[in-house]
C-alpha cells in the first residue's frame, strides 16, 4: 500500500515557510545536525432493540470450523491484502522477522513473493492466495485460508489499493471509474467486515484492523486522481463510525459483547516508490515531491511495523510522514541541498547496479 499525501505536503509546505526560513539564519550552526530518519527506522436489516452485531454470530461456526483442527492460538497471525510486492511486501518480511506467521495475498498470483519472504525471513512462516478485494466473495475465502493457516489473526492490514491512471474526470470510462472505486473503497469495507467477524470470535484476544490511507484523506484535492482521492476521503469516516460502534454500540439497540475484542485503526504509508506512485508520473513530480518524501518499500515498513504493534487504542493513526519528518526532509533539501538517493536532476529514476527496475522505474523486490 502507493500514491499518497500530495495535497498533504501542499498545506504543510505552507506552514513550513517560515521554519525554513529561521532554518537558513541558524543553517552554520545546524548543518551539522541531522535527524537520521532514513535509518531503519449488509447481511440483514435487524428490528428494534436487537443487538446490530447479532448476525456476527452466523459467522462463527465457519470460521471456528476452519479453525477446529489447529493449535495456532498465540494472536500471532497478520493477514496483509496487496502484498504481491511494494510496500504490502515489505510490511509481510517484518512481521516475519519478528516471528508471526502471515498471510499475503494480491490479485495476481504472489507465489514468489511467498517464496522470496520465507527464504529471506525464516523466523515467521507466510501463506500466499489470490484475492480480488473489489468482490466479497474472494474476500471471504481469504478470511477462511487465513483461519486455517494461522490461527488467530492478531492483524490484518488492509493495503490493497489502485489509482486508475492520472486522468482528468471526464477522460474515464465508468468501468474504471467503478474499479478504482471497488478496489479502494469497497475493498477495505469487505476486507474489515470480515476481519471484525473473525476477530469478535477469537476469547481472549484484541484483533487490530489497519486501513491504508492515502492523498486526499484530509480533503485537498487530486487532479488526475480524483476518483482515488475521494475513496481515500472516505476511509478516516469509516474508521471514526467503526471506533463508536465497537466502544458504545449503536444508539437504540443493546451493545452486545463479543468474546474477542476488535480495533480499528488508519495507516498511513506516505509517498512509498512503487507501481502506484511512480506510473504515469512526470519529471516535475518525480523532482518534487517524490525526490524530496518518498522512501523504499522497506524503509517504509521498518518503520511502520512497530508502530503498527504498539498501537493499542481504539482508532489509532500510524503515519509515515509525519510532520517532523516533512519538515526534516525540507531541511535537507532546501537548505543543507542534500540531493535525492532515488531522483537526478532530470527527474529520472536512479538506477543501481544490481537491482532490477520496470519501465516506470519500480525496483524490484524480489
Amino acid at each position: 500500500s502507493h500514491l499518497c499525501h500530495i495535497d498533504r505536503v501542499s498545506k504543510t509546505m505552507a506552514r513550513s515557510t517560515a521554519i525554513l526560513l529561521v532554518s537558513a539564519i541558524f543553517s552554520a550552526v545546524l548543518a551539522g545536525v541531522c535527524h537520521g530518519f532514513v535509518s531503519n527506522t449488509n447481511n440483514k436489516v435487524l428490528m428494534k432493540k436487537s443487538s446490530p452485531n447479532a448476525f456476527v454470530s452466523s459467522n462463527s461456526a465457519r470460521w471456528n470450523s476452519a479453525s477446529s483442527s489447529l493449535q495456532m492460538n498465540t494472536g500471532n497471525g497478520v493477514v496483509i491484502t496487496g502484498a504481491a510486492g511494494g510496500v504490502g511486501f515489505a510490511y509481510a518480511g517484518e512481521f516475519m522477522d519478528r516471528g508471526y506467521n502471515v498471510v499475503i495475498c494480491d490479485v495476481k498470483d504472489c507465489s514468489a513473493a511467498a517464496a522470496a519472504l520465507k527464504q529471506r525471513h525464516p523466523n515467521g512462516n507466510v501463506y500466499h492466495t489470490k484475492c480480488d478485494v473489489s468482490d466479497s466473495k474472494s474476500v471471504e475465502k481469504l478470511g477462511q485460508f487465513a483461519v486455517k493457516n494461522v490461527g488467530t489473526i492478531g492483524y490484518w492490514i488492509n493495503n490493497a489499493g489502485i489509482n486508475g491512471g492520472r486522468r482528468a474526470l471526464k477522460e474515464l470510462t465508468m468501468a474504471q471509474v467503478e474499479t478504482v472505486v471497488k478496489v479502494n473503497l469497497l475493498g477495505v469495507f469487505y476486507g474489515t467486515k470480515v476481519a471484525m467477524d473473525i476477530m469478535s470470535e477469537q476469547a481472549g484476544f484484541t484483533g487490530h484492523i489497519f486501513n491504508t490511507v492515502g492523498s486526499g484523506v484530509k480533503g485537498g484535492g487530486t487532479p488526475g486522481y480524483a476518483t482515488y482521492g475521494a475513496t481515500k476521503r472516505g476511509l478516516p469516516q469509516l474508521t471514526a463510525s467503526l471506533v463508536k460502534e465497537l466502544d458504545e454500540g449503536v444508539q437504540g439497540y443493546e451493545k452486545e459483547e463479543t468474546e474477542g475484542k476488535v480495533q480499528v485503526h488508519s495507516l498511513s504509508p506516505g509517498m512509498v516508490f512503487t507501481k502506484l506512485l511512480l506510473d504515469d508520473s512526470t519529471p516535475e513530480l518525480r523532482k518534487f515531491p517524490f525526490g524530496v518524501l518518498a522512501a523504499q518499500p522497506e524503509e517504509v515498513a521498518s518503520d511502520l511495523v512497530p508502530k503498527i504493534l504498539a498501537t493499542t487504542q481504539n482508532g489509532g493513526s500510524v503515519e509515515f510522514l509525519t510532520t517532523d519528518r516533512i519538515l526534516n526532509k525540507f531541511f535537507e533539501r532546501f537548505i543543507l541541498q542534500k540531493k535525492s538517493e532515488y531522483i537526478d536532476d532530470d527527474g529520472n529514476v536512479i538506477q543501481y547496479p544490481g537491482e532490477q527496475y520496470d519501465v516506470d522505474g519500480v525496483r524490484s523486490l524480489y
